[in-house]
This record gives structure tokens, C-alpha cells and sequence, in this order.
């Protein structure tokens, strides 16, 4: 179990250094969706598997999806400026990690401390299915808002498409 924290972690870690350092402002994107997938790990590890299905389903498969697009759309060129500013904000953040990621090895080196309070709040959600309990309270109590939303993002993504579609021959004569 601790493996696969430690993989998940040093790959959002990892990931989280590429979104901010590549130049490529599509190489960045893939970062940002490889960190995500990784964090979505550790939400598994967790065992919040609704938390973990939300990140794949809206961050991973709808934003990211959206940054994309929005991206190959406007065919971003860089400037070298931005790149310089961009290495430098990495540099930073990947100090912050590391003094981050220092402070936690020099902290208590007794794991059954760290322990205790775990098992006392995990002896509370035991009993309670959240995923059922949110998907029950989702389809009876609150129905009609959730149609609603599904209906506004659906008119949100139509109007995209059609605001993204370039103009005919015939529409650009009549402007």
C-alpha cells in the first residue's frame, strides 16, 4: 500500500513540475492530465472512490478535454519572455517541494503516532457507503436540479461549437 502511495505521489509531484515548466502549452496540458490521474490514485488509496470517479469523469475527461481544444484552437505561439517566467516559477515551486518533502522526513519518526488518529476516524466512516448515499440523495432529492445543470452545460457546449465553427464562403459575403 505504501508503494503505491509513494508512486502516486511522486508522480503528481513530478507532473505538477512538468505542467509548469514545459514549454509546449500542450506538453503542459498531458502533464496537468497525468498529475490528475495521479492524484485520482491517491483518492482511490483513500477509498473515495466518488471523489476519484468525479476527477476522472469532470477534470481528466471534461476540462482537460476543454483546455485542448481551447488550445489547438487558438494555435498559441510562445513568446521567449513567457518561457523565461515559466522556468523560473518551476524552479520555485520545485524548491517549495523539496523543503516540503524535507520538513516531512524530519518529523516524527514514530508511525504508530501517526496511526491512531487513521483508525479512529476510519472505524467512523466504516459503515457508511458514500457513493450510494450520494447517488441515492442525487437521483430522488435533488432530480430536477441535476437535470437542470445537464441542460445548461449541454447548451453551454453547442453554443462552443457554434461560436468555434468558422464562417462559410456565403456568411462572410453578407458581413
Amino acid at each position: 500500500m505504501r508503494l503505491f502511495f509513494y508512486y502516486f505521489s511522486a508522480g503528481a509531484i513530478l507532473s505538477a513540475a512538468f505542467t509548469v515548466g514545459l514549454r509546449n502549452p500542450i506538453y503542459g496540458t498531458l502533464a496537468l492530465l497525468s498529475a490528475v490521474l495521479h492524484i485520482a490514485g491517491l483518492f482511490v488509496l483513500l477509498h473515495a472512490e466518488f471523489v476519484f470517479a468525479i476527477q476522472i469523469i469532470i477534470y481528466a475527461g471534461a476540462v482537460l478535454v476543454l483546455y485542448l481544444f481551447v488550445l489547438m484552437l487558438l494555435n498559441v505561439k510562445q513568446q521567449e519572455s513567457i518561457v523565461q517566467r515559466q522556468a523560473w516559477i518551476s524552479v520555485f515551486f520545485a524548491m517549495l517541494i523539496l523543503v516540503e518533502i524535507l520538513l516531512v522526513f524530519s518529523g516524527p519518526q514514530n508511525p504508530s503516532a501517526l496511526q491512531q488518529p487513521l483508525s479512529q476516524t476510519h472505524a467512523l466512516f466504516e459503515f457508511t457507503e458514500n457513493t450510494v448515499a450520494i447517488g441515492k440523495a442525487l437521483f430522488t432529492d435533488y432530480l430536477l436540479p441535476f437535470e437542470i445543470v445537464g441542460v445548461i452545460l449541454l447548451g453551454g457546449a453547442v453554443g462552443a461549437l457554434i461560436l468555434a465553427k468558422p464562417l462559410s464562403n456565403a456568411q462572410k459575403s453578407e458581413t
